[in-house]
């Protein structure tokens, strides 16, 4: 299987993505520096313009963050397998003599261990950005975490599990669509649904929640496989 993963890296050039992490981390940074630091999200009269509960700067952290790999994940994927099938190159990679359900399951787990890595090293990275600046100068959240507690990184690692699993149900929603573009769509519909509000309703902030659509996206992700033995190719 990691041969598998390691051939699917190099056949998608996984350098590419590198690059395309390192702009979208870079970028991240800045903003939630300037959300931090240079008072962009302040009113003129400089106080903070936020909703009760999100003037504590995990709170733009985890959003934009979780936001923007979601969609990287989806992406991944929708490039990974969805165009794989429609553009007939999946054809070579079933034609080897290997089971098609541990040619998804790779393809798969290369785009999960990829974009989870990289979301736990964009986070601490930003995180320590905002630690050491916090140091030198006036931040207009507050500063809800603590680098040096192991509850810290417990959390980072759970929430990043969630986010990026959840690009599961995307790959399944775009497989059964055959199309990448509802890869993506539905990237963006999981966004609204567990970080917005929808009228009075939202399961941003829920407890349970995280733990249900991961184990849902899970689930998803093995449908995914289990039947692509007996399915047409795209």
């Amino acid at each position: 299987m990691l041969k598998l993963v390691r051939l699917e890296w190099k056949k998608n050039n996984i350098g590419k993505y590198i690059k395309g992490v390192i702009i979208m981390a870079a970028l991240l940074g800045l903003f939630v520096f300037a959300l931090a630091f240079l008072g962009i999200a302040n009113d003129p009269d400089g106080t903070l313009d936020a909703a009760p509960g999100t003037d504590v700067i995990s709170a733009p952290i985890e959003l934009f963050t979780s936001m923007a790999f979601l969609i990287y994940t989806s992406v991944m994927l929708a490039s990974f397998i969805v165009s794989a099938y429609k553009n007939k190159t999946m054809n070579l990679m079933f034609s080897y003599p290997i089971k098609r359900q541990k040619i998804l399951a790779s393809q798969m787990i290369a785009v999960w261990t990829f974009n989870f890595a990289a979301l736990i090293l964009t986070k601490l990275a930003i995180y320590m950005c905002v630690f050491f600046g916090a140091k030198f100068m006036q931040s207009s959240f507050a500063v809800d975490f603590s680098i040096g507690s192991l509850s810290f990184y417990i959390q980072l690692i759970l929430k990043s599990v969630v986010i990026v699993s959840m690009s599961f149900i995307a790959l399944f929603v775009g497989m059964a669509l055959k199309s990448s573009k509802a890869t993506i769509v539905t990237s963006f519909l999981l966004i609204f649904l567990t970080q917005a509000n929808i009228g009075d309703f939202t399961m941003a902030g829920n407890a349970v929640f995280p733990i249900i659509l991961t184990a849902i996206s899970l689930l998803f992700a093995a449908l995914s496989i289990v039947n692509v033995e007996s399915k047409d190719l795209m």
